[in-house]
């Protein structure tokens, strides 16, 4: 059964409104005063405006190898959802613990946090690091500056297990995602006069044409049956111009985003819409002077693709079971630890992601007990 310590952590955790909106200072105060009690070394990596922090702890013995466990601290927001309790009070009904966050992915948090505390009674042969970031669910943002703190350090891991919830199974790959803005401009008139002006709606939406056309073309080449969705997907996801009837628009943005196999290079699918628009704005600018389609890529993150012999999957099927290995469609922030430090890395924590983002979400007792279980035996793994 789950330890009465995981759940009256993440009572706590959860406690902490920390929507990736605001702050997660008062959260990573709290986890400093579980960790630094037990001589474990740690770092605070803040972002611009001091108002968020990553917070890195190591255990054990200096140097180079070990494992790192690395979760965010931020949660989506609950606003329009219909919670039945207060989705920032752990709730228990029967085998579940509902709360925002228990599933994505504050149930893991607290889970590592045991396991520090069981670790720091222990010699440990391998050090173990703990990375808790900021802003993950807008874009894997945060930890991008752990990463950078940790560049060419003589401290880095060797392996590391990103706890986003799977089932608990293990998973060695995901899909990348680039997000973009296309800002269209056109020239207004008076609708009844329309061909006078240009529509800038209409310049989007054949943005969105060459979009589609993309598309069909991902769906019908390689693909890996492995993943829900077995190709690359191109998706716009908002689209706003326009302010009257009678008015040709001037202006609409798209946004749009990118979720791609590991093995499919994004720069390459932007590169034919930087194309498009480049021909569109030529054929605007010979009309109207500064008329035409701009691209801005606002976030980006590579996917992750670990080999199924590599150490650190060996590794978790140890702890966890030799279940079969999955790829999934969500990202996480393993495929930054592995492009930018060379860790190799897996996914592997409790819940399941289809309880995430939800009202009333929630993680089963029986979850944080296996994990519990699963990072004692890592405990174990790395001590003397």
């Amino acid at each position: 059964m789950t330890t009465s310590r995981t759940i009256d952590i993440l009572e706590r955790l959860i406690a902490f409104p920390t929507v990736s909106r605001d702050s997660n200072l008062a959260l990573i105060d709290y986890v400093r005063s579980l960790l630094a009690p037990l001589g474990a070394r740690l770092t605070l990596v803040h972002n611009e405006a001091g108002t968020k922090a990553n917070l890195h702890a190591v255990l054990g013995p200096q140097g180079g190898g070990g494992v790192l466990l690395s979760g965010h601290t931020d949660v989506v927001p609950v606003e329009g959802q219909a919670w039945t309790s207060d989705p920032f009070t752990l709730t228990a009904r029967q085998d579940r613990l509902l709360g925002r966050g228990t599933c994505d992915m504050k149930g893991f948090l607290a889970s590592v946090l045991v396991a520090a505390e069981q670790a720091a009674g222990r010699r440990l042969a391998r050090p173990l690091h703990l990375a808790f970031s900021y802003d993950e669910e807008i874009g894997c943002v945060g930890v991008r500056g752990l990463i950078e703190r940790l560049v060419g350090s003589a401290d880095l891991p060797a392996l590391c297990i990103i706890g986003e919830p799977t089932l608990l199974e293990t998973v060695v790959a995901h899909k990348g995602k680039l997000a973009a803005r296309v800002t269209c401009r056109g020239r207004e008139c008076h609708s009844s006069h329309a061909p006078e002006g240009l529509n800038a709606i209409h310049l989007a939406a054949d943005m969105v044409g060459e979009m589609r056309a993309m598309q069909d073309e991902l769906a019908a080449g390689p693909r890996d049956g492995d993943y829900a969705v077995a190709f690359t997907t191109v998706h716009v996801g908002t689209i706003h111009g326009g302010t009257a009837l009678n008015i040709v628009p001037n202006g609409c943005t798209l946004d749009m985003e990118i979720r791609n196999l590991p093995g499919d290079d994004p720069a390459r699918l932007m590169d034919r819409l930087f194309d498009k628009a480049a021909e569109l704005t030529r054929q605007a600018q010979a009309r109207f002077p500064g008329t035409g389609v701009e691209i801005d890529i606002v976030n980006a993150y590579p996917g992750l693709e670990t080999q199924p012999e590599a150490e650190v999957v060996a590794m978790v099927r140890r702890l966890n079971g030799a279940g079969p290995l999955r790829k999934i469609a969500f990202g996480t922030e393993g495929g930054l630890f592995h492009q930018r430090l060379g860790i190799a890395t897996v996914v592997c924590g409790p819940g399941d992601i289809r309880d995430a983002h939800k009202p009333d979400e929630y993680v089963s007792r029986d979850q944080l007990a296996r994990c519990d279980a699963m990072l004692a035996r890592l405990v174990d793994e790395i001590a003397a």
